[in-house]
This record gives C-alpha cells, structure tokens and sequence, in this order.
C-alpha cells in the first residue's frame, strides 16, 4: 500500500474547519485513513494532522492549488505532504556517538524512514563510520575566530542539500541567533534533563554526587534561548544508590538515543506542532505505526 498523504493545518479555532476540510477532501475523492486534532483552549488556536489517499487519481499539485480556498476561509497555515517523499535530513554530531550511532541503525533497518544528505562535524571522530554508511561526511572545524565562517558553509549546506531537518545528535556548538531564526522549527536537540541544576562538565557525575534517582533526557526544537525551545519527547529511567557514575552516563546515552529518535520520528511525520512555547505532538495511531516507521 502506498503511504499516505499528510495534511497539516493550525488556525485559530473556529467552527467549521472540520467540516471544510472533510468536505474538501471528500469532493476531491480522497478517503481520509487517520485524522487527530486539538483545540487550544490557553491559546484559542486549532490544530489538526490529516492523512489520507486520492482515489481519484488527483494529483497533489491539484489538491493544493483547490485547498487554497478552504484556507483562506479560515486564515490556515498549512501544508499537504507527499507520503512518497522521505524528509531530507541533514545529522550534526561532535565527540559523542551514540545518538548518532542509533540515528544510523534506524535509518538503515527502516525503521526512520528519512533522506539522510550528510552529517556534519566539528571532529574527525566519526568520519569513517559515516563513510561506511555511504553517506557523505563534513568536516566543519569550529574556532571562536572562524564560528561565523563556519556556520556560513553550514547554511550553504543546508541549502546546496536541500535539508528540510537539522539533528542535532550532541554537536556540542551553540547556533548562532541568527541561524536559529532562519531555521526555526527545522533544528531539533537532544540534552540530558539535569538542566538548569547540573550545568557545565559532567552533569553525570554531578547527578551521581548529588544522589539524583531519575535521568532523563529532553528533545526540543532549537531556538535562540539555549535549551529552552519547544520540547518535543522526554523521557526518564530510574537509577539507585547501588549504581555508579558509569552506569549513569550508560543509561543516560541510553535515554537519550531514544527520546531523539522519537522526536525526529514525530516530525519526520508531520505530528509535531509549534504551538508558542510549547508543542502539540500526536501521536502515531495503532494502524498507521506500520506504514509510518516504513515509510
């Protein structure tokens, strides 16, 4: 079966938009397969992930061109996504592997079914696992003297790939302001959940020091306030007085890899939205989980 078309929209809410939307689709000879919504009531906006497939033969350039006036009706900012086209996304690593390393496997058993450009480095560290994966490898070396330059050929990347996605998988560099503009809602991190209260070297071992019992790891959207942008995925594990500094870094990677994944799985698929501060994530249905991690 082929994968579904998505269609994304947030408004503000009014009454209506369900029955436009359906409509619409409905006289176009689409049969919608999953739908989620979510009516704001802090921000009075509406949000609504739509999935669906022509049965008609409509192409997605025409059920484009005719949604517009459903749009317009209601102010929309929306899109309708291509179920056939895997997200081009662009990886960032530095001296950390094990994000990276989860990313791979994943991508490579098909279970994060994504267009991977290249990834980005500011070490050598990881050149030849990337290479052995067939994807291309950038080495961008990062001063306090070159930071500028070395952000304008990332950007330059970004555009010459046509990267939709920035992962940041521990590349331990901070964004420049600017670029977090360009790119808002297209960067997402990954950082243990000790912040604000273990910050610096070895948070790990700080947690440990301090006899912390939960580590956790968050994923978020980047923006100019470090580490503070809307928060896509956390996720937490228990650790005991038994347990050691190692075992904590260990469970945290562990954490981490997993919370990154799936904050990336859940944009990669349209499920994630920007709602001020925050995010509306819905999640993947029982009967799309299959064709979703599959592509």
């Amino acid at each position: 079966m082929t994968a579904a078309n998505v269609l994304t929209i947030q408004c503000e809410s009014r009454r209506g938009i369900v029955a436009g939307v359906s409509g619409y689709l409905a006289r176009q000879g689409c049969n919608i397969t999953d739908s989620a919504q979510y009516d704001d009531p802090a921000t009075g906006r509406f949000f609504a992930r739509i999935s669906f497939h022509s049965e008609t033969g409509a192409t997605l350039a025409q059920l484009r061109e005719g949604f517009g006036t459903v749009a317009d009706k209601f102010n929309m900012d929306w899109a309708i996504h291509d179920g056939a086209v895997p997200v081009k996304v662009l990886l960032m690593v530095s001296n950390f592997g094990h994000c990276l390393n989860d990313l791979l496997y994943r991508w490579r058993i098909g279970a994060l079914p994504v267009d991977i450009v290249g990834v980005v480095s500011n070490h050598l560290t990881y050149q030849k696992l990337v290479v052995n994966h067939d994807l291309p490898f950038h080495h961008i070396k990062v001063t306090r003297d070159s930071k500028p330059e070395a952000e304008a050929r990332l950007m330059a990347l970004v555009e010459e790939t046509g990267t939709e996605l920035v992962v940041l998988a521990r590349y331990m560099q901070i964004l420049s302001d600017d670029m977090c503009r360009r790119m808002s809602g297209r960067i997402i991190n990954i950082h243990h959940s000790f912040l604000p209260s273990f910050k610096g070297a070895n948070p790990y071992k700080q947690a440990f020091d301090r006899g912390v019992k939960l580590i956790g790891a968050t994923s978020h959207y980047v923006t100019a306030d470090l580490d503070e942008g809307p928060i896509i995925e956390q996720d937490t594990v228990r650790v005991t007085h038994a347990q050691s500094p190692e075992d904590y870094v260990s469970l945290g990677r562990e954490v981490e890899s997993s919370v990154l994944a799936r904050a990336v799985h859940a944009h990669i698929h349209h499920r994630a939205f920007i709602n001020g501060n925050k995010t509306v994530v819905f999640p993947a249905s029982p009967g799309s989980y299959a064709s979703e991690r599959m592509g």
